[in-house]
């Protein structure tokens, strides 16, 4: 495992332990900064900070559920609508054959989904991260969000 996933993989084990909110709950609250693509009264879409394609988006309920199977069914419905309504933007700015969706859930206790352009099978790889400055991520946040109006 690479440092910086084994960093990010303690620092949220540590999170659980101590019960605090979730990391995306204070992005969700403004506590924490975020590249935003997309939100609405229900949901937040945001660049993930350690990506593994470039374009590579979480999309989250703002409440806080742990596990997105935990999710009622309107709320989970809702967070795949949610998710579907923003991949026409990231397909106009990120060159992809296709934008793929995954759940893993094991990083972070808040119910999540990633939506991750792809040009091949390797695109998919959570081993891998790619190297992104916050100027880039706040650049690319801007292009995807013009695009969806």
């Amino acid at each position: 495992m690479s440092g910086d996933l084994t960093s990010r993989i303690a620092f949220n084990s540590y999170l659980n332990s101590t019960q605090m909110a979730s990391i995306f709950s204070k992005i969700v609250s403004g506590e924490i900064p975020s590249h935003k693509i997309a939100e609405s009264d229900d949901f937040l879409a945001f660049l993930d900070a350690f990506p593994i394609a470039l374009g590579h988006t979480l999309v989250i309920p703002k409440k806080e559920v742990d596990y997105v199977f935990d999710l009622d069914d309107k709320l989970y419905a809702d967070l795949f609508l949610f998710a579907k309504s923003i991949v026409p933007a990231i397909q106009k700015v990120v060159p992809c054959i296709r934008v793929g969706l995954t759940v893993i859930g094991l990083e972070v206790p808040h119910a999540h989904v990633h939506l991750l352009p792809l040009n091949s099978m390797n695109d998919a790889d959570f081993s891998k991260k790619i190297e992104i400055s916050k100027e880039e991520l706040a650049s690319l946040a801007a292009e995807i969000r013009a695009e969806i109006g």
